[in-house]
């Protein structure tokens, strides 16, 4: 399903995906979704995992301590 909104954008930058759109032969959306998907997934994947940050934060709190004289 999809929904319309609306947004600005840089005069430049949106001539630019316009190109792209005539060069590859597709409709202006098909390249801006492609490009809203494309960031939406590398944003997910530079974010720790929940249960990674959840073990992290546990082990630092039971063993801070020894952590830091490890490191010394």
């Amino acid at each position: 399903m999809r929904e319309k909104f609306a947004t600005q954008v840089d005069k430049d930058l949106l001539a630019e995906i316009r190109k792209i759109a005539k060069d590859e032969g597709r409709q202006l959306q098909s390249v801006i979704e492609d490009a809203l998907r494309a960031h939406v997934e590398e944003r997910s994947k530079a974010k720790p995992r929940r249960h990674v940050m959840d073990a992290y934060r546990s082990s630092v709190s039971r063993y801070g301590g020894l952590y830091e004289k490890l490191a010394k």
